[in-house]
């Protein structure tokens, strides 16, 4: 389940290429109209292209500022790379065909697909910019098409337009790969490989939000180590981070495969526990707390094992506030732990005692 956190990243990123395209766009009016008032250029139609560019101006402006399209989205920005290229084509065609200057704007386009939509879209623009140079250059080819100068010359043309598309292609690859792994690096606990508290509290939002919409109940289990302390100064840091791992095993085998685990600091473990109530989450929570109980792991040579507190605290029961839920999981879990540890305890609200 994607975090509101990453969607929120996904919405910033194509918000960022949203700008970028927009001012490749203009940027690509301003090239074209430098050409046309140049001394010395070859319009065929000055007409066409003229109006070609103001379709093309007002086309950007709906697009970008007259507030057509409230979300960014790729299908958005593949419209413009497509409009951008059709745009292009209708120039070159006006002003020399395949002898065009303005040709290599073909690599604005290209540039823009690669960054923002991906390989496959890439390609597809790639082969539909072939066809339409090898239509504009059908009267020079049409009487040796597979000669070997217009093969070479053809390669001349657009091997610069492959070699930039895929490298472009390969560096975006590349770069959001490296952005997908700081991301789950940011939100992964080093030890346990569980989520930390930051993704938990961004998969805690999303969960009431969804419980608030259908009206189902959802619980915090709060999980804590009762004697990682002695283990850490009895058998040193390292055994106490292999208890920290057998308890998050612990808890990965005996929790739903949709429940999201959460390591929160030092021994203290987080269990969200979807369209569950606290007494239907509560055997979950003595099959954890049983299996900790009767389980041990050998550390050079000792046996080493642990007992764990838990506390529950569900929404709407204990409270429809994600801070104050987290809070009442955690005055359950030390419930447990004054009471006599190894236990589960589920947070139950004062009694309020009627006046006299």
């Amino acid at each position: 389940m994607p975090s509101t956190e990453t969607t929120n990243i996904e919405e910033m990123e194509l918000q960022g290429f949203s700008r970028s395209i927009a001012e490749l766009e203009w940027l690509l009016l301003i090239l074209t109209m430098l050409y046309y008032v140049s001394p010395g250029a070859i319009i065929d139609n000055q007409w066409n292209v003229v109006i070609s560019m103001i379709m093309f101006a007002f086309f950007t402006l709906a697009f970008h500022y007259f507030n057509f399209f409230r979300k960014e989205s790729k299908w958005k920005i593949a419209v413009e790379t497509w409009a951008m290229l059709l745009f292009i084509s209708w120039i070159i065609y006006y002003t020399g065909g395949v002898y065009s200057p303005l040709l290599n704007l073909y690599l604005l386009v290209i540039i823009a697909s690669a960054l923002t939509l991906g390989k496959t879209t890439t390609l597809l623009e790639f082969a539909l910019i072939t066809c339409l140079y090898l239509y504009m250059g059908y009267p020079i080819y049409a009487g040796d098409t597979f000669s070997t100068s217009n093969f070479i010359q053809l390669m001349v043309v657009f091997a610069p337009f492959l070699l930039v598309g895929y490298l472009t292609t390969m560096l975006s690859a590349d770069v959001k790969h490296g952005r997908n792994l700081l991301q789950l690096l940011s939100e992964t606990d080093d030890l346990t490989g569980m989520q930390n508290r930051r993704s938990l509290v961004a998969a805690l939002e999303t969960e009431m939000e969804r419980a608030l919409r259908s009206d189902k109940p959802f619980t915090l289990m709060q999980v804590d180590a009762d004697n990682l302390k002695i283990v850490n100064d009895t058998h040193g840091h390292e055994a106490g981070d292999k208890l920290l791992k057998h308890i998050s095993t612990i808890l990965e085998d005996s929790c739903r495969t949709y429940d999201i685990l959460a390591r929160i600091g030092g021994d203290e473990f987080i269990v969200l526990l979807p369209a569950i109530n606290a007494d239907s989450a509560k055997p979950i929570a003595e099959r954890i707390r049983t299996a900790v109980e009767n389980s041990s792991f050998d550390y050079k040579g000792s046996q080493v094992s642990s007992t764990v507190s838990i506390g529950l605290a569900s929404y709407p029961d204990s409270s429809n506030n994600v801070d104050e839920l987290m809070d009442k999981a955690d005055k359950a879990m030390y419930q447990s732990k004054t009471e006599g540890r190894n236990m589960v305890s589920i947070f139950t609200r004062p009694k309020i005692e009627p006046a006299i």
